[in-house]
Parts: structure tokens; C-alpha cells; sequence
């Protein structure tokens, strides 16, 4: 039932990326959406999670909050849906999992908030500086149709909104490997199903 897998989000947030995981699992679930500075911020979400911040999950009895945390929990969770690679062959998968919650995601807010690092502060980010990211992610997926191995898993749908979110606010260079992946990780069904639910979602808020 759905009922026992419950998806707490808003429409314009991170929530997105935890909407395209829930429907590339394909197991029923509940949603409730919630607003930035009314349900977010109530007792009841709050003993969510304290943050008053989506997405968040309830799994029967287990919450889970955080994308990258939620996308590998639901791809263990219902492992027929073969989203994560066997035990012994996760170095890749938990990599790129981790990549895209430090690294990435810090230099993708750094640059949307025109922060300008100064030379020798540089090391004090986890992600360097925006060059050594490109040059990364280029080494990652250059010949590459997935960035964890030969198949599509949970670390695509986490990479794959990230990169397509920084290639749209010009913190990733349009290189030809982020192009063409970015384009084959929005071609499938799950993520198309997901952003039409979430747009339709936004547009009866307005």
C-alpha cells in the first residue's frame, strides 16, 4: 500500500530528485506536499526532521532525509528494482553518492551565490574550485553511458539532477560528456513521469 511509504516534499526544491527515485523504484507511494513557511516549520514535520526542510521519507517506521541518503536507502529497500550495484562492486556507486553531496553540491551553491573564493582560501572547500570539478566529472563520464558502472543506478538519478541543474545555472561547463549524459538520464520514462508530476504540482500552487 502506500500508505506505508510516505514522500514529504515541495514542488520547486531538492524534492525533485527524490521524486524521480520513488519513480524509478515503481513502488506505490503517498505524497504531501508542504509549504516553506507554514506545514515545513510545524511540530509534526519538525519531529521529522528538525531541519524543516524537504524532501524527507517515512518507510513504515523509518525516516530518511538528506537526497543522496534517501535515493540509496530507497534503492536498498526495494532492491527489484535493481538501482544499486552488489555489495562488492559499490566503490564507484558510494563515490559518485558522496561526490555529489559534498563537492558538487557546495560548488554548485558557491557559484549561485556569486561567492568569490579567494586563491588561498581554496583549500578550505571540499570541491577546490570549479575547474577541478569539470575536469573531474569529465574524466567520469567521457565513454561512459552511467557514471557508477555499466548500468543505470540510484547514483544517476542523484548525479544526473545535479549536473543538469549546474549546466543550467552555468556552474558546470558545456562539455560533450555532460551534454550527452544529461540528455540520456532525462530520456527515461521514470524521470519524464516524476517532472510531470512535479510541474503539475507547482502549477496548483500558483
Amino acid at each position: 500500500m502506500s500508505e506505508d511509504l510516505l514522500f514529504y516534499t515541495h514542488p520547486k526544491t531538492r524534492g525533485r530528485i527524490v521524486r524521480w527515485m520513488l519513480e524509478e523504484v515503481g513502488h506505490p507511494y503517498k505524497t504531501q506536499v508542504l509549504d516553506f513557511a507554514t506545514s515545513m516549520k510545524s511540530g509534526d514535520y519538525l519531529a521529522i526532521n528538525p531541519m524543516g526542510k524537504v524532501p524527507a521519507i517515512r518507510h513504515g517506521d523509518t525516516v530518511v532525509t538528506e537526497c543522496a541518503a534517501i535515493c540509496a536507502y530507497l534503492a536498498d529497500a526495494f532492491p527489484q528494482a535493481g538501482l544499486a550495484p552488489a555489495a562488492q562492486d559499490r566503490g564507484a556507486y558510494y563515490r559518485w553518492l558522496f561526490f555529489g553531496a559534498g563537492p558538487l553540491d557546495q560548488a554548485f551553491i558557491v557559484h549561485g551565490l556569486k561567492i568569490e573564493v579567494p586563491e588561498e582560501r581554496k583549500g578550505m572547500l571540499g570541491y577546490g574550485d570549479l575547474e577541478r570539478v569539470n575536469r573531474t566529472l569529465d574524466h567520469a563520464l567521457s565513454g561512459k553511458d552511467f557514471i557508477a558502472g555499466p548500468s543505470f543506478t540510484a547514483a544517476d538519478v542523484y548525479m544526473g539532477a545535479l549536473i543538469d541543474w549546474s549546466l543550467h545555472f552555468k556552474a558546470l561547463e558545456e562539455r560533450p560528456a555532460f551534454l550527452a549524459y544529461r540528455e540520456r538520464v532525462k530520456a527515461r520514462p521514470a524521470f519524464q513521469r516524476a517532472a510531470t508530476l512535479d510541474d503539475e504540482a507547482a502549477a496548483a500552487l500558483e
